[in-house]
């Protein structure tokens, strides 16, 4: 049973990839866009408005699986930013600061950091293409 479980790993993994990324993404089209949540922030309010450039990049380069170890890092220090910056003066408990989506995202993205994208992935499709011969 756990050597079958073992066996789908690389493809839970790039399940889990692409769901992380797309909650990224939608964190970032939220804030700079209003979708799927009316909550667009103004162009160029800092913070808001760079963390959603980051969310959309980042989140679209992971759910894809391109570059995905240094953007998941990138995405977890932004989530750790978020965490520290907006959730923590309000307590120091996620639970009681509601920054548990911070967090979660911030270590989940750190997973990715050290685990890679898993066998669905673009980065996983670009190492399998055979050198051509030319002449």
């Amino acid at each position: 049973m756990m050597q079958n479980l073992d066996r789908q790993m690389p493809v839970v993994l790039s399940v889990f990839r692409v769901v992380m990324g797309l909650s990224l993404l939608l964190h970032g089209t939220s804030k700079l866009f209003g979708w799927p949540m009316a909550s667009v922030v103004p162009l160029g309010s800092w913070p808001h408005w760079y963390a959603g450039i980051i969310e959309v990049v980042a989140g679209g380069l992971i759910a894809i699986g391109l570059f995905t170890r240094p953007t998941a890092f990138i995405a977890s220090g932004t989530m750790a930013v978020a965490y520290f910056w907006v959730h923590f003066p309000s307590g120091f408990w996620p639970i009681v600061n509601k920054g548990e989506p911070a967090v979660l995202l911030c270590f989940a993205f750190l997973l990715l950091v050290f685990s890679g994208p898993g066998a669905i992935a673009v980065e996983a499709r670009i190492r399998r293409k055979p050198a051509r011969v030319t002449g």
